[in-house]
């Protein structure tokens, strides 16, 4: 019997089943849908590198610079994270399968063995009954398009953040960048060293020149915490935080780049229409709109709420109110490197507990 199903093998998926063993589970198995080690990170454009992404927070038991070296910083996120999570799944004997596609999750009335995973490997289709289930399954295959008035008829290149890879198709170009998240402003200084930009938000983008101490971090986790247990959607931390200024943004910003304009109405088949009926050339319009959960293979359990989330519960709010079998990784307050981790060691524990491991955590 496998008493465990984790869904996913990113950064949470790979803390919980660090975990697990240590909490005396040693029959589980890691389903994750990708055909290499990496998680998202995998698809990271090239040139976004570990100096430049937000910051990889080491896995539990094994860091970073242990696996990759203390040089590491300019080896692009794709491959080094991807390098850093297949070394830590051989080094753990972590029981990853891939590629497995998690097609579907429902319930079988069954009290000790509560769910049907049901999906698709190489060899043909599994099914697994297990006793709990942790989901670490994120959002970047569900990259959010947003519903704009002429879109359609826009005769440019529209691409989500998602597809982006490296900014030469855009030379001598002009191109819309729509977003007021770090991707946007990352993307939005590597396209403008070959491109014309624009840059369009729906909000005043606020920046924030503190630095990201432990209390901040504690609020921004504390405001996404009190939302999920409402049933509410998480929210995203820049929302609380503001956007980090650090000296490529300052020079964006007095160069004439980082330069917001307020969301265009409509599109054209030329490119964006203004709210005051001005028409504005583009070749291309980049959607950094961010992304929604991954979360469609649960849709048989019915767990959203009325207020359009779904009501979390347990210590770190990891666990679906009404199904203490079930935890959702990297949904609200654990949606970090840092916060995945701790969430993957609590989650373990309170899995273990219910299906006959629970033992203090050994190594």
């Amino acid at each position: 019997m496998t008493r465990v199903v984790v869904v996913g093998a990113g950064q949470a998926g790979l803390s919980a089943a660090y975990f697990l063993p240590r909490f005396g589970i040693d029959d589980f198995v890691v389903l994750d849908h990708n055909r290499g080690p990496g998680g998202a990170w995998r698809q990271r454009w090239p040139s976004l590198t570990l100096r430049a992404a937000n910051h990889v927070h080491d896995l539990p038991g094994w860091g970073l610079r242990e696996a990759l070296g203390w040089e590491c910083d300019d080896i692009p996120a794709a491959t080094g994270v991807a390098d850093y999570f297949g070394e830590y799944e051989k080094k753990f004997a972590l029981p990853v399968q891939r590629p497995a596609h998690v097609g579907s999750v429902s319930r079988t009335g069954d009290p000790g063995r509560p769910y049907l995973v049901a999906g698709r490997a190489e060899d043909g289709p599994f099914e697994y009954r297990p006793g709990a289930i942790i989901n670490c399954t994120g959002t970047w295959d569900s990259p959010f398009w947003p519903t704009v008035r002429g879109a359609p008829s826009f005769r440019g290149t529209q691409l989500h953040a998602h597809d982006y890879r490296t900014a030469e198709p855009f030379a001598g170009k002009t191109v819309a960048v729509v977003g007021a998240g770090i991707t946007a402003v990352q993307l939005l200084l590597e396209i403008s060293r070959v491109a014309d930009t624009l840059w369009f938000t729906r909000g005043e983008v606020r920046w924030d020149e503190t630095p990201f101490d432990p209390d901040k971090g504690r609020r921004a986790v504390a405001r996404v915490d009190e939302r999920v247990r409402a049933g509410l959607p998480p929210g995203s931390v820049v929302s609380v935080t503001g956007l980090p200024v650090n000296d490529a943004i300052r020079r964006g910003i007095a160069d004439g780049v980082l330069v917001r304009r307020p969301m265009f109405a409509a599109l054209t088949p030329d490119g964006p229409l203004l709210a005051d009926g001005t028409g504005v050339h583009a070749d291309v319009i980049l959607w950094c709109t961010g992304f929604r959960y991954s979360m469609d293979h649960l849709a048989p359990l019915n767990l959203r709420a009325p207020g359009g989330g779904i009501v979390m519960t347990g210590r770190l709010a990891t666990e679906v109110a009404g199904e203490p079998r079930l935890h959702l990784l990297g949904y609200g307050p654990s949606a970090s490197t840092i916060g995945a981790n701790r969430a993957g060691r609590e989650a373990a524990r309170a899995v273990a507990e219910l299906v006959g491991g629970g033992s203090p955590p050994r190594g």
